[in-house]
């Protein structure tokens, strides 16, 4: 299975199960093209934050997603990797079964833990109404806020969620601390409402994007690089509320080297090229053009997926299921589809290879043989515009069917936070 000082954008949301549908028409909001809103007309966006939605499940620790929410406030905190002068939110109810009804959102500036900075807090409206009901199986926008932003500030968006929501959909694993409360607290800028609670959680709900225009942002730029892939984008044992995934760290070192970037991460863990799964996620076909392609801004995607695929027949776990026999020909199909895909869509697409499994619940004689074959596809074919090489920048050399003992988070598969820096340095900045 695979902040700057002035911090964090807050929205509390809530949601239901069910397939996504890009571009179902959404009460009190157009989906998917807020830029006709009288409030956001001629406004260029890009995507400053990105998590992908997933269908409500157990996950990997106790989450909020099947009870859902009842008449509560959700804060949640993220950090964008582009600055601008406007900001606004996406919401997604793709995996509700009814409608989903937000009484009022807000977005801030974070300052520590629930806390927001003084005078930040922006009231955020949807078509100009601040309630909006979505729709099952619909995603919309938030019109505009006069909100400024610098690339690594941490938002808080906080959600009122009015009535009882049903089962949630959510992105399991943010490493990031959620916070929810009862009643309307969306204006609140202490978090004494939610210390109260003492209810916190390590998912996002409803929460899909943070979006920011002006400044650098141009008419049809196309400047966002998205990492698109499991766990290990995801960045599964990395530093909770430190943001160590190697998203961060590769935003980071675009920023040092003079070539600032919107890095968005498409991450989810447990997921899979070929198969989808109640607990990990659609498959990659099935989820590629929602979560990576169709995100403003995007001009560059890096994919990085295939050890679930290959490793869930070595082992017995029940989530690991269905888990049947992968050749290496079938995984290739399967990135091929996606190249075929970003490339109809003019998006330039970096491969990756896959990090060494030995040692882990991955590993076995056979997903040994089609990891090294896979890999050196993705070398030799040029089926890729770039690859960027995990495998041997992560490779302990005395051992290189395994992670470095300095890269490895202590399961043999997901790198630790070291790791997921070294994964940033593998990458060559000129091939995005």
């Amino acid at each position: 299975m695979i902040s700057r000082a002035r911090t964090t954008l807050a929205v509390t949301a809530t949601a239901t199960a069910l397939a996504l549908t890009a571009g179902l028409a959404v009460t009190g909001a157009q989906a998917d093209s807020p830029d006709r809103h009288e409030t956001g007309k001629g406004v260029a966006w890009t995507a400053a934050w990105a998590a992908s939605p997933q269908r409500p499940s157990t996950g990997f620790k106790a989450n909020w997603s099947e009870a859902g929410f009842d008449e509560q406030t959700l804060r949640q905190i993220v950090r964008v990797t582009e600055g601008g002068d406007r900001a606004r939110i996406r919401l997604s109810n793709a995996y509700g079964t009814s409608p989903l009804r937000i009484a009022s959102a807000t977005v801030a500036r974070t300052t520590k833990g629930a806390s927001v900075e003084k005078g930040s807090v922006r009231r955020l409206t949807f078509d100009g109404k601040r309630a909006v009901t979505i729709p099952a199986g619909s995603q919309l926008s938030s019109d505009k806020a006069d909100l400024e932003l610098d690339p690594f500030e941490s938002v808080t968006v906080t959600l009122h969620l009015a009535g009882t929501t049903g089962p949630a959909t959510f992105h399991s694993q943010s490493f990031a601390t959620s916070y929810r409360a009862d009643g309307d607290h969306t204006a609140d800028t202490g978090s004494r409402a939610f210390d109260e609670s003492a209810e916190s959680t390590e998912s996002w709900y409803y929460l899909s994007g943070v979006d920011v225009s002006g400044r650098s942002v141009k008419p049809g730029g196309r400047d966002g690089v998205v990492l698109f892939g499991d766990s290990i984008t995801d960045g599964f044992a990395s530093s909770t509320d430190l943001n160590r995934r190697w998203s961060d760290a590769l935003a980071e070192r675009l920023a040092k080297a003079g070539k600032q970037r919107p890095v968005l991460n498409a991450g989810i863990g447990g997921n899979m090229v070929l198969n989808d799964s109640a607990w990990y996620g659609e498959k990659s076909a099935n989820r590629f053009s929602r979560d990576a392609l169709d995100l403003p801004g995007t001009g560059t995607v890096v994919v990085l997926e295939g050890l679930n695929d290959i490793g869930y027949s070595e082992t017995d776990k029940p989530t690991y299921k269905p888990a049947p026999v992968v050749s290496a020909r079938e995984l290739i199909n399967g990135h091929k589809k996606l190249i075929r895909e970003a490339r109809a869509k003019g998006v330039r697409v970096v491969g990756a290879t896959l990090l060494p499994l030995g040692g882990s619940d991955h590993y076995g004689t056979h997903s040994a043989a089609v990891s090294d074959e896979f890999n050196e596809w993705v070398r030799t074919s040029g089926a890729y515009d770039a690859y960027v090489d995990f495998d041997k920048a992560l490779a302990d050399p005395a051992d290189p069917e395994r992670i470095a003992p300095a890269y490895d988070s202590g399961d043999h598969l997901h790198p630790n936070d070291a790791g997921y820096r070294a994964m940033a340095r593998a990458v060559d900045l000129e091939t995005l």
